[in-house]
């Protein structure tokens, strides 16, 4: 990829640069973290509730739900969720950035258990929501500490510790850094992130974690759209996940305002979600394994990226306005626009927020991730240049007539 391409992205407008791998990855990762922040506050309520609460939509970042009794208030204390503070889907893809940068190739379900695992438990670091120096295990929630539980302590086969945990959107939520390493390739994103991700989860959150990691990836192609991301990830996903993707699809190509579309995108996503009606009151079947199933967050962001034409502003507060888990969906389609477009998709004035309320810099995982996507190809291409070579020679030294 090259900053020298163009690409005409709709019918009438100007061919525009096509945006440089640094520059996708940086729009990806610096995308989700906004994404994240923004619906942080509102996570867990639904839209009518968002509304009441904050006099009509949100449009951009907003205080705590409860105001100075955030430390108190219930559910959600002691979390300073707000004022620009990234959550836990931050603080683990940037956890999985520094294991690429460790490791500097593919990363599997043993690279979680000998580096990320170590990484959460080990290492202090400033955690926005509490204010604080702590422990990233101390933040995470619960189906994020079974990777600890599993693999520091039990001593699982990390292939196979996702087994048994409860199914949601907790891995993929952090999948983002997958994609960006095999950029333009979203059939290797989708097996590097299925096995990733078998150390953390099973059955339909692992598949939503490859799918994920496969839309980014195709996000970062040149020339992709909403559309074509959607296409790629229709391509790969398995079961309930992707008639979840499909019925979302369908429903929201018939919209271009958030605002028409958030009731009919959770009525196309109902029947595959098993947390039910109240996102705070699960029902007695959900987050079980199914083949039928799907976790809600992934189709949702998908169908947001299709509703706000690939714009960050109506894509991502499309996201956040839905309610429900929208940190983890305004993650996921913030991410999807930035690697789409590049850091400039994402408003200036909301990252330079977030970074400085977070306390984080928000660029200095996408540079690290870009030296280490460069050095991953230049090895894959050797690889497969070292295949080539010996499958022509395996071929050459076959007597005539014995090939089949």
């Amino acid at each position: 990829m090259t900053s020298t391409t163009t690409t005409t992205h709709a019918k009438g407008m100007a061919a525009q640069p096509e945006p440089s791998l640094a520059d996708r990855v940086t729009g990806c990762l610096v995308g989700a973290a906004v994404g994240d922040a923004l619906g942080g506050p509102v996570e867990g309520y639904a839209p009518e509730q968002i509304a009441e609460r904050h006099g009509g939509r949100v449009t951009g970042i907003v205080g705590p739900w409860n105001g100075d009794d955030w430390r108190t208030a219930r559910p959600i204390a002691p979390y300073h969720k707000g004022d620009g503070h990234v959550t836990d889907d931050t603080l683990m893809t940037h956890a999985l950035v520094r294991v690429y940068a460790t490791v500097r190739d593919h990363l599997d379900a043993y690279a979680v258990a000998d580096h990320l695992v170590p990484d959460l438990m080990t290492i202090p670091r400033w955690i926005p929501e509490l204010e604080a120096d702590a422990l990233p295990l101390h933040r995470i929630f619960l189906a994020e500490k079974w990777l600890v539980a599993r693999l520091h302590y039990g001593h699982v086969d990390p292939r196979e510790a996702g087994t048994g945990n409860i199914v949601n959107c907790g891995a993929a939520m952090y999948m983002a850094p997958v994609g960006l390493v095999n950029a333009a390739d979203p059939r290797g994103a989708y097996a590097e992130a299925l096995d990733i991700a078998g150390a953390h989860q099973s059955s339909y959150g692992r598949e939503a974690a490859g799918v994920f990691a496969a839309a980014v990836a195709a996000a970062c192609t040149p020339g992709a759209t909403a559309e074509s991301v959607v296409d790629a990830c229709l391509a790969l996903a398995k079961d309930g996940t992707r008639a979840a993707i499909e019925a979302v699809a369908e429903v929201a190509t018939r919209h271009r305002d958030f605002e028409t579309a958030l009731a009919p995108v959770r009525a196309a996503v109902a029947s595959f979600d098993t947390v039910g009606p109240d996102y705070r009151a699960p029902s007695l079947g959900a987050r079980r394994p199914s083949r039928l199933h799907s976790v809600e967050e992934l189709p949702v962001a998908l169908g947001m990226l299709l509703v706000g034409g690939s714009d960050y502003r109506r894509t991502v507060l499309g996201s956040v306005n839905y309610g429900r888990d929208c940190d983890s969906i305004a993650t996921m389609s913030g991410a999807l626009v930035g690697a789409l477009h590049g850091e400039a998709a994402v408003p200036g004035d909301w990252a330079r927020r977030v970074a400085e309320a977070s306390r984080l810099d928000l660029r200095a995982p996408a540079a690290a991730l870009t030296e280490v996507a460069r050095e991953v190809f230049a090895r894959d291409a050797g690889r497969r240049r070292a295949h080539e070579a010996a499958f022509a020679a395996l071929t050459a030294a076959a007597p005539a007539g014995a090939e089949r």
